[in-house]
């Protein structure tokens, strides 16, 4: 095992609650690239701040090492057949299965989706008072994956569904409330009335999402649709086998969650970077500013990246050793051990990237940029987030927009900090701007010929 702090779980666990990111980061000065932790939750774990050994977990066997144990904590949310708490054939199973979607004509049909979602949020933001960006980057979001996602057009069916997933995962991921995943995931149950409400708005969901896939698999054209929902009901394996109703439930949901409460969060925290680095906003500005289509993604594509360098959603995955012991560089990482790639430390490494406290998205540009495994906000391997592509297209399509359609200013001098919100690290207080009078529903003035 990786050497790591002799010091008392409660103390160990006060270090990461209190110190967070310094905590892990001296731990890595003093120990070196791999490190062996525990907690109060967990009494041996190993955390990796090496890259070198990063690509070894990564290209590990997905036999061996099991990602889906090390995400139990989500299952009460999304499902024991969620993608992501199953390992081995099954999670190779499908993970094929939900691939095909997220390529070829969809990706480009679901664009529109994106800019009109982005225009409603944008009609109703207050002109001359601040304002969180977040709940409004939530609402699109989640718009977007009404549509790309689940196939819902606006109306009363789509709305009551919306409605009643935001009433599911709202109490989850607001400030402090975590612990209630925690409390669900381990059966404490009993006399818990956190706990019991969430469980009711989760059956108000499962009815409408049961009963859409029961009408869908009737309809005569689900071939022709162009929603992801629609490609797995559609979807077969190497056996002609289809997805069980069951499985179809719990991989909607997961696509919901991926691709609504993180997409959101890290277009918050990508406004919150642009709106107090000005050098940047005006590169950002000058790049899409007067330029037909398509012109200027490559520096949007750069900020979105290094603004999930600087902020990633997820501070770090994890993967359970089971089986034989996993060699990893010169250690033995025993069976039940969980081995954590700290994502976050990694990508805040000064001789990984110079200055790293700094938002520049130059470092993206060059022959030089962060590989796959310096830079890891989706994870990596075999359980690299599947809608990672979809992600990176969504933030652009919505930041383009946004900065063509209003003039933001940041409503506090400094940059929002971070805080755990369930399972993601999100601005504390959902990245204040201001919008001056009259500049919401007219172009940015320096992009007066962009096309709006």
């Amino acid at each position: 095992m990786p050497p790591g702090p002799r010091l008392p779980r409660l103390v160990q666990t006060l270090g990461f609650v209190l110190g967070g990111p310094r905590y892990l980061e001296a731990c890595r000065r003093r120990y070196g690239g791999a490190v062996t932790m525990s907690t109060l939750f967990d009494d041996a774990f190993v955390m990796l701040f090496d890259p070198a050994l990063v690509k070894e977990l990564f290209q590990g066997s997905n036999e061996q090492l099991h990602a889906g144990e090390a995400n139990a904590l989500l299952g009460p949310i999304l499902g024991q057949r969620s993608v992501l708490l199953l390992d081995g054939t099954e999670h190779l199973r499908h993970r094929r299965l939900m691939l095909p979607p997220f390529h070829g004509r969809r990706m480009g049909a679901f664009e529109q989706a994106m800019i009109d979602a982005t225009d409603r949020e944008i009609a109703g933001w207050p002109e001359g008072e601040p304002f969180p960006v977040l709940p409004s980057m939530q609402s699109l979001t989640l718009q977007v994956v009404m549509r790309a996602v689940f196939g819902f057009d606006a109306g009363r069916a789509e709305e009551e569904l919306r409605r009643r997933l935001r009433e599911m995962l709202g109490p989850i991921t607001r400030r402090r409330r975590g612990i209630l995943l925690f409390v669900i995931t381990r059966g404490r149950l009993a006399g818990n009335s956190g706990a019991d409400a969430f469980l009711a708005r989760r059956r108000a969901v499962d009815e409408i999402l049961f009963a859409e896939i029961a009408r869908r698999r009737r309809e005569p054209d689900l071939a022709e649709r162009e929603d992801i929902f629609s490609a797995l009901l559609l979807a077969e394996d190497e056996d002609g086998e289809r997805l069980t109703d069951q499985e179809i439930r719990d991989e909607l949901v997961t696509l919901l969650v991926a691709g609504h409460e993180t997409t959101a969060t890290a277009l918050a925290w990508t406004i919150d970077l642009l709106l107090h680095s000005p050098s940047v906003l005006q590169r950002t500005l000058d790049a899409i500013g007067g330029a037909s289509a398509g012109k200027g993604d490559a520096y949007l594509d750069a900020v979105v990246k290094e603004s999930l360098r600087m902020r990633p959603i997820i501070p770090g995955v994890g993967r359970v050793v089971r089986g034989e012991p996993f060699r990893l560089g010169d250690y033995e990482i025993p069976p039940g051990v969980e081995i954590n790639p700290s994502i976050r430390t990694i990508q805040r490494r000064g001789d990984l990237y110079p200055n790293p406290r700094e938002f520049r998205p130059e470092r993206f540009l060059g022959t030089d940029a962060p590989d796959t495994y310096t830079w890891v906000p989706f994870g990596g391997g075999t359980r690299r987030c599947l809608g990672a592509s979809f992600a990176l297209m969504e933030m652009r399509v919505v930041l383009r927009r946004v900065l063509e359609r209003t003039e933001l200013r940041p409503a506090a001098a400094r940059g929002d900090k971070a805080e755990y919100r369930a399972f993601l690290l999100a601005p504390r207080h959902g990245a204040r701007v201001l919008i001056p009078p009259h500049s919401r529903a007219t172009p940015h003035p320096q992009l007066s010929g962009a096309s709006t």
